[in-house]
This record gives C-alpha cells, structure tokens and sequence, in this order.
C-alpha cells in the first residue's frame, strides 16, 4: 500500500524534559500487591441449545455474577440481551468485523459504529455519556509528565466465559517486546482504574466486543507466552496526553514500537483544543521490518501499510500487535498558548507468562487473582462455531 506522509514538523520533547514528577504531586497511592483472598469466579450454569445449527447456541441459561456488593451498579449481562433483535444486529456486524480483522490483522471502526454496536450489546446512553468525561479523574503519570493515566487488569476466562477484574499489579514492557524507551523494563505503579470506569455498561461493552473479534484468532506467538491458557490478561489504560505550550504531548514518546501483546485495542473518548487538521494523534502501521525506536518522521514509506486519525467519540483500532508494529504523530493545539489534551481508552491484551521460564519482564507481576476491593464480573459472548475448539 503505497502513503504519501505529509505531517506539520514538531519540536519533541527532550530526554531532559522528562523529568521525575514530585512525590507530592503525583498522588500515587500505596498498593498491597498481592490480595490474599479466595477466588471469586463467575458460575456459568448449564448451557442450552436454542437451535444447534444457530451461532447463538449453547449461550449460558443465567449469569449469577460476582459477588454482591452493597451499592454496586447493575453490570451488563448480555445473556439478558438474548430475545432483543438489536442484540442479533449487533452480533452479526460484530462478526463481520471479526472476519476482517481475521484477513487484514486489523481493523478501524468509526465512532458511530461502535456507539449502535455497544447499545446493542446492552450499553446504556447515559453511560456512554460518562465514558467521556471519566478521564476527568486521572492521576499524574509515574515516568511521563505530559501524561495522566489510571490503569487496570482484567482476565478474559474463556472457560467461564466471562471477564473479570484482576487484582494489582506493577506494569512493564521491555526492549525485548520492541518497546524502546527511557522506561523500558521499568516496572512502573500506575494509579488503579475505579468503579465509575469498570461498572460502566459503555467500557463493559467494549470489553465484550474486543473478546468476541480476538477469541480464536490465530496469531503469530511471542515467545515466553503460555498458548495453551484459556486465559488472557487484558491491561487496560485510561490515558490522557496533555500538550502544553512547554511541552510536546507525545502519545507514543518511543516511537515505533509493538506493545508486548497479541491484541491491541485503543479507543478515543475525545480531545480540547487538538487540531485534528494538523494530524495529531495519527497512528501509523508498519510492517514488522521497521525499526524499533525510529521516530514516525523517519518512518521508511516502504514499511508503511496503513494510517487512521482517531476523530470522534468511539473511533477505534484493532491490530495484532505481533504482526503490527505502530507509531504516533504528537499532539498539536489548535491555539498554542492552551493546553491541548486527547482521551484514550487502551487495551492490552495477552496470553499468561510462562512461570518459571525466568526470561519476561513480567513474570512476577502476572497474577490472576481477583480484585478483592474492585470486584467486576460480567459474562462475555463468544461465537457458537467455536464452542469447544481450541485457539
């Protein structure tokens, strides 16, 4: 695919200006790293067969979810969504979606898209309303100060057929998992995604909808990663990169790079004074052969495959990570004496580490624990066909 890159030259931020953030200004709260606590797991009852021939088939018959918890907001059960022909619409176009990402190893989804798709699977529009003002509450980044962030871990359990809210843990990514940055093999303390986030039918759906497009897909496999698990880990990010007139906001400050997953997802909740115009925030993928670190203004055009701008509430990009790598252009203001800011939600998401291989990053920050303070649960829907057969 041959793309011409015109894109405005920008002052980058210098090593020097990314400077540790005062302790005092971060507001990083102590974490106990590991939650001694039983396994709260969702009970999946007996599964019945609408139609054998339907992809439906053998959907869960009720979902008893996780733990009551006093005050708790209703979660999104889309084995409720069952008899609603918005549900089945919004299926069959997700699976279309899956088909393509299956062929072309990524895909975009306009905003618009995503919003009939995520109240089909059962979202609320008062929740989609919140999803863009929840990045309102982050905290100051712990190694980027033109960064705020929250971030939290999640367990796609294809056994059970749902996901849920893993306990804390420390985050890494390192040169190995082509991830080039003053931070890298950092383990870095991020500040924990809260209820308002994860209780939130919009975020839930989104969750769903990444599970239905990846469950099956073959990929090619990072070494270190535990391919026969039924389970996968899902780092979530919620992300705000701030531009100021003395600093360059940088969504991806390494450059090209891979995330050190299977399966990216990153979806746009909305932005201030960013001149979409100048393209900011655009993302580049390139071909595996591009070299790790290089900036997306000496990107080689011959291992460009492809760009997308995130413009509107719920644009989103998925891509195997392992097959994709990707860089970011800065973000610009459209008025230079304000700051400029870009919303994003990112899922990272992965096969467990192998134990006791010794050789990743994130070996013993890899738990899959429940969170015993932040419990989330809520069934996922994976296409019938696949029922039963192996990744």
């Amino acid at each position: 695919m041959s793309t011409s890159i015109v894109i405005k030259q920008l002052p980058r931020a210098s090593t020097r200006s990314l400077r540790p953030i005062p302790a005092a200004s971060t507001r990083l709260q102590l974490h106990r790293l590991y939650h001694e606590t039983s396994h709260s797991r969702a009970s999946v009852e007996t599964a019945r067969s609408l139609n054998p021939t339907d992809p439906i088939a053998n959907l869960p018959l009720a979902w008893s979810g996780p733990p009551t918890t006093k005050g708790i907001r209703p979660q999104l059960d889309v084995t409720k969504r069952i008899f609603n022909p918005s549900y089945y619409t919004a299926v069959a176009e997700i699976m279309k979606l899956r088909s393509k990402y299956i062929t072309n190893r990524s895909i975009f989804v306009e905003g618009s898209d995503m919003v009939s798709l995520l109240l089909g699977l059962g979202a609320t529009r008062a929740d989609l309303d919140a999803l863009q003002r929840v990045s309102d509450n982050l905290y100051s980044d712990p190694t980027l100060p033109f960064r705020r962030s929250r971030n939290g871990r999640f367990c796609f359990d294809f056994s059970t057929r749902s996901v849920r809210r893993l306990e804390f843990q420390p985050f890494a990514l390192s040169v190995e998992e082509d991830f080039k940055r003053h931070d890298s093999g950092q383990i870095r303390v991020f500040d924990e995604v809260q209820d308002e986030l994860q209780l939130n039918t919009a975020f839930q759906a989104l969750l769903i909808f990444k599970g239905m497009i990846c469950h099956g897909v073959q990929t090619v496999n990072r070494p270190r990663l535990d391919y026969s698990s039924d389970k996968w880990v899902c780092t979530l990010f919620n992300l705000r990169t701030v531009t100021t007139p003395s600093i360059l906001g940088e969504p991806a400050l390494e450059g090209v790079h891979t995330d050190g997953v299977d399966h990216t997802m990153t979806t746009y909740l909305g932005s201030k004074n960013m001149d979409v115009a100048a393209n900011s925030a655009v993302t580049f993928m390139h071909d595996m052969n591009e070299e790790t670190g290089a900036k997306y203004t000496e990107i080689k055009p011959q291992n460009l495959r492809s760009r997308v701008q995130h413009r509107h509430f719920l644009d989103t990009l998925l891509l195997v990570d392992t097959e994709n790598k990707h860089s970011l252009s800065p973000v610009l203001p459209v008025d230079e004496t304000k700051e400029a800011t870009r919303d994003m939600l990112i899922f990272f998401t992965r096969r467990p580490v192998k134990k006791g291989d010794g050789g990743h990053v994130s070996e013993n920050i890899d738990s899959f624990r429940p969170h015993e303070e932040l419990p989330m649960e809520v069934p996922l829907f994976l296409p019938g066909a696949i029922y039963g057969k192996g990744e």
